[in-house]
Parts: C-alpha cells; structure tokens; sequence
C-alpha cells in the first residue's frame, strides 16, 4: 500500500479505535472524518503540485474500494478534483484493515484478555492488577505496562512466580528458570517492579526483588548492638565493634550461635535509621523493607536462641510499615512489638508528615479492624503518614 493511502487509513482507523462507538458505548452514529490539509499540509500548496496529483489518485483508489467516502470542494454546484475531507466506511472495516495488514483492535483486545484471564487467579497480586486491566480495555484504554502480547505474558509470568521465591537466587538464574533466557527479566524489570509496588504490599521500589529473594549479588543481613555471634566456632562481639557487622547469605548457614546481651531485640526498616539509631540495650537488625528468606533465617536463629527478649519493630508509619510488622509477625511467628508507630510520633513529628494518597487510604482502610485502629483512624482523619527517617531517636 503507498503512503498517502496508507497515512489515510491508519488515521481514520485510529480514530475509530480511540471512540464509544468501537466498544458499542455511543447512542449516536458517529462519523470519522479527516480534513486532507490535517493529513497533508502541503495539499493546498501550489508549488506542491506533485504531491497534490499523488494524494488525489491514491484517494481514488480508496473511494473506489468503498473503504472511506469523499467530500470535495464545489465551485457552485459543480464538484471540483480538490478534495476537503476523507471520510471512514463503517461498512468496509475489515476491508480497510486487510488492505493495511493491519490486525483489528478487537482480536488484539481479545488476545490480550486471553493472556490476562490465564494469570488473573495465579495470585492475589495479579488478580488485583488483571482486573483493573480487563477493566481498562472495558473502557477501551490500553493496558498498563505494554500491550505487546509477548513481552506482557513475560510480565505476568515472572509476577506469577516471583512472590513464591524461597532461598535466594541470582535474577539471571531467575529469568532462565522462568523465561528461558539469563537477561529476559532485566528488559522488563522496570514494569515488575512497578507492578509489585502499585498492585502488592510492598513500598520499597529500588529493593522490591532483594526482598522476594531475587538478587542481582549476593544477600547481606546488617547486625549491630549487644550481641555474641558464633560462626564456624569463631565468636564475635558485636558490642566491640564501632559500626556493624554484615553477613553474607553465604554464612548464616555457618552461623553456630546468637547470644543476645540485651533485653531487646530490634529490627528496623530502613538503612538510613539503621545506620544513625543507636540503643545500648538491644541487638539490631537492618530488615531493608519486607524481610527476605534470608533476613528472616537470622531472624528465626535468633529468637530460638533467646526467646526471653522482647521483639520489637520499628518502621514507617504508614500502610506499607505496617504491613511489614504484620507479615514478620506471621512468616517468623514472632510477636513483635510496633516501636514508634503510634499517634504520639505523629503529633510530635506533624511538621514532617505527609499527605496520604488514594492508594495510601484504600490500603490503609484495608488494616482497619486490628490492632493498628487508633492510629490508623488518626492518619486518615488527619490526611498524614510519617517516614521513619524523619524521626530523630538515638
């Protein structure tokens, strides 16, 4: 097909595609019309004389298969060559997507709500993000992230697995595992990670594959404080050390034994709190968001050995923070203690809170009807949430 009727088509069928009438919502017959000078600038140049013949005759050739009508300029009641305006045939759709090679929105919608149907119920993360998906295409708007057949498939494929991951490995072995190719993942990182963070309960963008165990290095767990490590018969007391003390995955196996000389037993959400929060009667742990298998390895190690301390945690004060406590409750079977995660903090720090997002109160309302109400009902009625990097506690 020659540009000009190619250009025609393309634009009078996108047109078409982005209106009520392609999902059956208009009540009134539509018409899709383009001016030729809105196509062709040059049309109505007279020095451009070759380009006017050229548009004409491929115009005619398009109003002879009935795939568009023609307005053209009159002079009195005759019509004149000089064309006004191009007009879509309803009628001939298929036979103006077949003269364009051009597959029809609708059977591309109809493979992408295929692909998305296959993956709504693997998770409750992609339930979530199908839905809102097959909403979208409802209201005749793209999806999110790609509407490439091949590459969304690889999206909802890792997102299918990634959540499952139990013992740490290297993101090219992941996307071997998952995809069949070592750098597959890395093409679509950007939406996974986007994805993970707007559809799951996880607030920690930069880090949200590290803490599903999907590592680019290998994983390090961040200890500081009153405590006795053993590791291959080699004890190390933390409490001597200025700074602290990073294990590498590698070595908690190795890890014989964990004295805590405290009566408290901190993990902290965040590195630079981490860095900067000092407690001479506890034993801390950088957790770096939602706690992986292998922070909570050391985790578990540490409490069978010293189930007389109190656990505390001690992270933002918002959804994501409080959905971290929740989860390390649960998948260590520990019963930590909020630190800091209350309405007095609010108050004090108010200078330096936040406005809550749409997203932050749908997932707040979501934590309603625990232990959390009080402040959770004061961040609501009082539009804020808190960073713990904010707060100054040493």
């Amino acid at each position: 097909m020659r540009k000009y009727e190619s250009a025609i088509l393309n634009t009078l069928l996108d047109q078409y595609e982005r209106s009520k009438s392609f999902v059956g919502a208009n009540t009134h017959n539509q018409s899709f019309s383009k001016k030729i000078t809105d196509l062709f600038p040059d049309y109505a140049d007279d020095a451009q004389y070759e380009l006017f013949c050229a548009v004409n005759e491929q115009v005619q050739e398009l109003e002879r298969v009935s795939v568009i009508t023609v307005k053209r300029r009159k002079r009195g009641k005759i019509e004149t060559e000089v064309i006004s305006s191009v007009s879509l045939n309803l009628e001939k759709l298929s036979e103006a997507y077949k003269l364009l090679g051009r597959q029809p929105k609708s059977d591309r919608n109809e493979e992408i709500l295929a692909i998305l149907n296959r993956y709504i119920d693997s998770t409750p993360l992609l339930h979530n993000f199908c839905t809102e998906q097959i909403d979208r295409i409802g209201c005749n708007k793209k999806p999110q992230y790609s509407d490439d057949l091949v590459k969304l498939e690889e999206i909802l494929r890792v997102l299918s697995q990634i959540e499952s991951v139990d013992e740490e490995v290297f993101i090219r072995n992941f996307s071997v595992r998952v995809l069949g190719d070592s750098k597959a993942l890395e093409k679509i990182r950007t939406a996974v990670e986007s994805i993970l963070c707007e559809y799951g309960d996880y607030s920690d963008r930069e880090h949200v594959l590290e803490n599903l165990n999907v590592v680019s290095n290998p994983g390090y767990v961040y200890v500081k404080g009153k405590g006795l490590i053993t590791i291959s018969g080699q004890a190390i007391d933390l409490g001597r050390l200025d700074g602290d003390l990073g294990l590498s995955s590698a070595l908690l196996d190795n890890i014989e034994e964990v004295s805590v000389y405290a009566s408290k037993v901190i993990t902290i959400e965040n590195l630079t709190t981490f860095n900067t929060y000092e407690d001479e009667d506890a034993l801390i742990i950088y957790l770096g968001g939602y706690h992986n298998s292998i922070r909570r390895k050391l985790i578990c190690k540490i409490y069978e050995q010293n189930p007389d301390k109190t656990y505390y945690h001690y992270g933002d004060i918002d959804a994501g923070g409080f959905g971290i406590l929740l989860d390390l409750r649960a998948k260590t079977g520990i019963d930590f203690v909020p630190l800091y995660m209350d309405v007095a903090i609010l108050e004090k720090y108010k200078d330096f809170t936040k406005k809550l997002t749409d997203r932050d109160r749908s997932r707040l309302k979501n934590l309603l009807g625990g232990e959390f109400d009080t402040v959770i009902r004061y961040m609501l009625e009082n539009d804020c949430k808190l960073e713990q990097e904010a707060i100054v506690k040493k």
